[in-house]
């Protein structure tokens, strides 16, 4: 935002009527800050008071219900944005599918404001990564490694799962922070397969999305999309690439 442009270290915001505080401490390297928060009672709850959910940039409204940008299965906070491939989903779908033979695990992967940011770089290796943190349950990295070995396919319900799985490919750990830019000659690990919505263009979720489908793939499919008046972005339609 422009007007964070102003805001120097030292600089101190408030809050809620007072009820929550930020001192700003540093300017990050991607134009962030980093803050120390004061607040009248518990942090967590001060923040529920005074904070709002935060959105894309393309959205422009507040949301009348905040629920409708949350997954069924969310549980841990700290992301900055909703991975928007689960909102395809209720719990009734999750139900249908395990009845069915799919085994489903959970996840996390803590989406940072840097998402959206668009590749400027002349090269794509140049870009400046951000870096999310992300966290493999012992339960999942099993079902994983069981499902590879048995020649199943692991599908990724989107592309903050998909960056979560094959940071812990490439680490071997399974929790961490993660600068991992997947883009089109990426020699992918562990998934097979990706659910995913539409993206902007010039971002890395579309650059992860050419990875595994190919360029000329991707293109060809969004070519389609918008033939057929598909929604886009965060509240649009999704794709399977299988």
């Amino acid at each position: 935002h422009r007007a964070g442009r102003r805001v120097a270290p030292g600089a101190v915001l408030s809050f809620g009527d007072g009820l929550l505080t930020a001192q700003v401490l540093e300017r990050t390297e991607g134009g962030g800050r980093i803050v120390r928060f004061r607040s009248v009672g518990p942090l967590d709850e001060a923040l529920q008071q005074a904070g709002q959910v935060p959105l894309p940039p393309y959205i422009h409204e507040d949301l009348e219900d905040p629920e409708r940008y949350q997954t069924v299965y969310a549980r841990e906070a700290g992301s900055s944005a909703a991975p928007t491939a689960g909102l395809h989903f209720t719990q009734r779908v999750l139900d249908e599918l395990k009845r069915r033979g799919v085994h489903i695990a959970d996840v996390t992967l803590h989406v940072g404001p840097g998402t959206f940011r668009p590749v400027k770089a002349e090269y794509v290796d140049e870009h400046d990564m951000h870096a999310e943190y992300y966290h493999i349950p012992e339960a999942a990295a099993v079902a994983v490694q069981e499902a590879k070995r048995e020649g199943r396919r692991v599908i990724a319900v989107g592309t903050t799962t998909a960056r979560a799985l094959e940071s812990w490919a490439a680490t071997g750990e399974t929790a961490g922070w993660t600068d991992l830019f997947i883009y089109p000659g990426y020699r992918w690990r562990v998934v097979d397969g990706l659910l995913t919505n539409f993206h902007l263009p010039r971002s890395s979720l579309l650059m992860l999305v050419s990875a595994l489908l190919g360029r000329e793939r991707t293109l060809a499919a969004y070519r389609e999309a918008v033939k057929e008046r598909y929604r886009f972005f965060s509240f649009g339609d999704a794709m399977l690439i299988l």
